[in-house]
């Protein structure tokens, strides 16, 4: 899938596997069943191009990444504790990624609240102290959802 979402485009097994003979030896067959089993379950779709078939991602890296975390994040006994512990793990450079990414999902109308909220829920999160509102997210979340 790694050289597929690189493309962002349409691709052959042929290119697939010159890409990725420039790091190690692979075998035609062996890309070409992958591909397939990609197929197969649904992650790329293909169209006949003459004997071969072009390979598209169905969805982006980014939805992809975001569909394991809500997994991951929906097998917790305890999401909320599970969210602080994820936080926690965050670099600096990440816990601002993330509340432009609230800012962004919130949108401008509640821009000014967001600010102030994602300021005061990176640093409760990193030490796992208090109950900002990184911890009071999820439940809200999963009573919208119905979940």
């Amino acid at each position: 899938m790694t050289r597929v979402w690189k493309w962002n485009r349409p691709v052959t097994v042929r290119e697939v596997l010159e890409d990725l003979q420039q790091e190690r030896s692979i075998a035609y067959t062996t890309v070409m069943t992958v591909l397939d089993n990609l197929h197969q379950k649904g992650w790329v779709r293909r169209e006949a191009e003459g004997r071969a078939y072009r390979y598209e991602a169905v969805s982006t890296r980014a939805a992809y990444a975001a569909a394991l975390m809500n997994d991951a994040w929906a097998q917790s006994d305890n999401p909320a504790a599970a969210l602080v512990a994820f936080f926690g793990m965050m670099s600096d450079e990440q816990r601002h990624a993330l509340r432009d990414a609230v800012r962004m999902v919130q949108g401008p109308e509640t821009a000014e609240p967001a600010t102030t909220s994602s300021a005061q829920t990176a640093p409760s999160a990193q030490t796992g102290a208090g109950n900002g509102g990184a911890v009071e997210n999820p439940a809200s979340a999963r009573e919208r959802d119905g979940r």
